[in-house]
């Protein structure tokens, strides 16, 4: 399990590369004071949320217990409950970090429910959410959907957000060495950090295509990260300031 762990950390992590509205060292100091919280990381994909969990275990010295919406939720009768209940059991009986990824699929609004199952089930969650001893962190993209009885019971809701320019040219920095590349024309990299809203899953993605599709100078990589961002909705997109390279 320690070696799933390791090799769940995308390349370069760093928890300093997550934009997030607070200081992550002084959670983990926390965390090591206090094993025992309820957290919930939101924000856009590919934010660093599920790998910061990762992280999280492996500084406090636990195994860490992963599962998806997909690993829990059942068409039969009963037995979403029962992965819930069997997925905290786990966790206990291992002392592990429990991270439930996509939570907005079991965790949602019970006033819009349409089947008596989807609040029996939100029920059983907030259940086993207060009776566990240990650390719990549910990771979602959609936190508007979560029900209101959920967020209340978590300790904390952290925010992880678009990089920031520093985090932007720290990480194309590092992966342009990595690929034996020079730092690309000035107006190309000013328009990376004006323009886009990127996560480290696009550094990650553009990263990958090039171990089939190499790029021959920096200004291509730059184009890939750009067109990744283009993807996503013009309503995200936001200046985020211009950092020195």
């Amino acid at each position: 399990l320690g070696q799933n762990r390791l090799q769940a950390l995308p390349e370069f992590y760093s928890p300093d590369l997550a934009n997030t509205n607070m200081p992550l060292d002084e959670l983990l100091t926390g965390l090591r004071n206090h094993g025992e919280a309820r957290l919930c990381f939101y924000g856009p994909p590919g934010t660093g949320k599920t790998a910061f969990g990762h992280w999280l275990a492996i500084q406090l010295g636990k195994p860490l217990l992963t599962r998806r919406a997909s690993d829990l939720i059942s068409p039969y009768v009963g037995m979403t409950e029962q992965n819930f209940a069997r997925a905290f059991e786990q966790a206990t009986d291992d002392d592990a970090v429990l991270l439930l990824d996509e939570v907005d699929s079991f965790l949602q609004d019970r006033r819009k429910a349409r089947h008596s199952w989807e609040v029996s089930a939100v029920n059983e969650m907030l259940t086993q959410m207060e009776s566990y001893r240990g650390l719990f962190i549910a990771s979602t993209n959609l936190m508007e959907n979560l029900d209101e009885a959920s967020l209340r019971r978590f300790d904390l809701k952290i925010n992880f957000d678009y990089l920031g320019a520093e985090q932007i040219t720290n990480l194309l920095r590092r992966y342009l060495r990595q690929m034996g590349l020079k730092k690309p024309d000035s107006l190309k990299l000013a328009r990376l950090l004006r323009q886009s809203c990127l996560t480290p899953g696009d550094f990650a993605l553009v990263a990958r295509r090039a171990r089939f599709q190499p790029f021959t100078n920096a200004n291509q990589v730059v184009d890939a990260l750009l067109a990744e961002s283009s993807l996503k909705t013009a309503t995200t997109m936001r200046a985020i300031g211009f950092a020195e390279w």
